[in-house]
């Protein structure tokens, strides 16, 4: 086809001149027309793809901007959930670190009674101590109290009479 070339004022000139030796303007006509009409669907033909092309281009872009907007609507959803979570967490967070300090102190103290009971427990020992201590002085190695040992050691053996009444030292 010489039309699309873009040289038709040429190819047109020479069927011209080949019509004109037929001496037949109206099948120049007819030719001219034909060919006019066959560019003229072409043309049509042409812009109907490329509206064609167009709409497919529009509608991928239509589908990925409805996947885009799913996506964002997605994110956001997790970026929410997420959020929430964090806060939640640093809600039990801070009820954590408020026991913490409320069990600290509540160990201080028992560490203070403890401590206390411990001074009184081991100040009672020693008075225990002491006192077993001074009772241990009363006892010699064989566990008999020194004031006995000492009495018998001291004292005449006792003897009875004919008198049944009378003790003799």
């Amino acid at each position: 086809m010489d039309c699309c070339s873009g040289n038709s004022s040429g190819s047109l000139s020479q069927i011209a001149v080949q019509n004109q030796s037929s001496g037949s303007e109206e099948e120049l006509r007819q030719l001219l027309d034909q060919r006019k009409r066959k560019r003229m669907q072409s043309n049509r033909e042409s812009a109907r793809r490329s509206r064609m092309r167009k709409q497919q281009h529009l509608d991928g872009l239509m589908a990925q901007l409805s996947q885009l907007r799913e996506n964002k609507n997605q994110i956001i959803s997790r970026i929410n959930l997420a959020t929430q979570l964090f806060l939640n967490v640093e809600a039990q967070n801070s009820v954590l670190r408020a026991q913490i300090v409320e069990l600290t102190h509540s160990l201080e103290s028992l560490n203070q009674i403890l401590s206390h009971i411990d001074d009184n427990n081991n100040h009672h020992h020693h008075q225990e101590e002491q006192q077993h201590n001074f009772l241990q002085s009363f006892y010699d190695f064989d566990q008999t109290p020194l004031f006995i040992n000492s009495f018998f050691l001291t004292q005449q053996p006792i003897v009875a009479s004919a008198d049944h009444h009378v003790l003799h030292y």
